[in-house]
């Protein structure tokens, strides 16, 4: 029996969500044009007013935003409404240098929570349940998006943040957590943890993970779901646009419905700009319709992924989104095969390995080359050749299942992988092409 937060959204008709979408688009853009001069000056340099949108038929005028207009405009050059109205700011890690801050409302809040609280009733959550939300809590948009979501749902809310893992299953145990939200890499730990405490998934009240905020394989989500005996749901988000809760999955598991109430999506072709036809795959757009503080319009997400708007077996209208398969900025074509780095960052967290490693591509005889160098953990660490080769060619194994080509792996000594001050150097390059 499928449930809802909001039946009458959640399932409302394909016109009605078109009729939504129209309204707000329209009276988002006149938002921005009046209070954004950051926006205004965009849509000048391409001869719009307001008056040019009359509906979504005519979003494709509007120009893109990317992050690199978040940073120029740091940190209020995008904020629409006064700082007297806004109650709250989350920002991004900043891996690229200067943070992406964004701002809300108390209204943008409660909207953000109701999609939130969408993705627990999505997974089977009610307030029978106890939700334990293990995001970061602070900055960090995960656990205080759940944690509101949980609320709304009236869920007990044990708001543990990440770490501590032994208090974090002693919490589970006790308090009897049947949804566990959490990063993918985190629940694997976890799981991890309880197995080694011996505990079997009929020993662990789980029944469900909410999991997000960076990539994961259908091998992973197997894994979580064998180890912590529970059905393990993606979810999808940004900071720039709320947070979790842009998208999440029913109990298909076919993909993530998008709150089209408050998102268009769009999917463009990331080299020319065009938007593609419904089932193509290119890169995600999305422009918030509902957001008041900080309303973003057309923002590239840089995201690869498809849009499917089949109609779903849980009732849902809303379209839903692949998973991403990757990043339109950082893909390589190596013999021919899209490889995208985050594809073997998924393998090393997977088999335990730190996220600290560098991809060397070449050709030799005109045959393209892999190697990744990937650093190995303190604990890890070992000098025994033997193990060290072990260790590399089980590597090398998920890596040709993980892309589909060979790579050669080479595992280094701790920190040994240069640092940098900015994003960190994970690509060379040497082909001459």
């Amino acid at each position: 029996m499928e449930r809802y937060y909001q039946p009458e959204i959640e399932t409302a008709s394909r016109e009605q969500i078109k009729a939504w979408q129209d309204e707000r688009l329209v009276k988002q853009v006149k938002h921005v044009w009046d209070n954004v001069p950051y926006y205004r000056k965009k849509m000048e340099a391409k001869g719009l007013t307001p008056a040019d949108i009359k509906g979504t038929e005519d979003l494709y005028k509007l120009p893109f935003v990317t992050k690199a207009d978040l940073r120029d405009a740091y940190p209020y050059g995008l904020l629409a409404k006064p700082l007297s109205e806004c109650v709250r700011i989350q920002s991004t890690s900043g891996t690229t240098g200067k943070r992406v801050v964004a701002f809300y409302t108390q209204h943008d809040i409660d909207l953000w929570e109701d999609c939130c609280a969408r993705a627990i009733m999505a997974v089977g959550g009610t307030n029978e349940d106890v939700c334990q939300v293990s995001y970061g809590y602070g900055l960090f948009t995960g656990g205080p998006g759940l944690n509101g979501g949980s609320h709304k749902v009236g869920c007990l809310t044990i708001p543990t943040s990440s770490g501590n893992t032994e208090r974090q299953i002693m919490f589970i145990r006790d308090l009897n957590a049947t949804i566990l939200c959490c990063t993918p890499s985190y629940a694997s730990y976890i799981g991890e943890t309880m197995k080694e405490m011996g505990l079997t998934p009929d020993q662990i009240p789980l029944k469900a993970g909410i999991f997000g905020a960076e990539a994961w394989s259908e091998e992973m989500r197997q894994d979580i779901q064998n180890t912590l005996g529970i059905k393990a749901y993606d979810i999808y988000g940004l900071t720039e646009l709320s947070g979790p809760g842009v998208s999440f999955e029913c109990s298909a598991q076919t993909g993530m419905h998008i709150n089209e109430d408050h998102f268009i999506a769009e999917i463009i072709d990331p080299d020319t700009g065009e938007v593609l036809p419904a089932g193509s795959k290119g890169e995600l757009v999305f422009t918030s319709i509902t957001k008041e503080a900080f309303p973003l319009l057309r923002y590239r997400t840089r995201d690869i992924c498809t849009l499917n708007y089949e109609p779903c077996p849980c009732g849902r209208t809303h379209v839903k989104m692949s998973k991403p398969m990757g990043r339109s900025d950082d893909m390589l074509i190596i013999r021919g095969v899209n490889v995208f780095p985050s594809q073997i960052e998924t393998v090393l967290l997977n088999k335990g390995y730190s996220a600290n490693y560098q991809i060397i591509v070449d050709r030799v005889k005109s045959t393209d080359t892999l190697d990744v160098h990937v650093e190995m953990t303190p604990e890890m660490f070992t000098d025994n050749m033997g193990e060290i080769d072990r260790r590399q060619k089980d590597l090398a194994a998920g890596l040709q299942s993980m892309l589909g080509i060979s790579a050669k792996v080479t595992l280094v000594s701790p920190k040994s992988i240069a640092r940098s001050e900015g994003k960190a150097v994970r690509v060379i390059d040497k082909r001459k092409i």
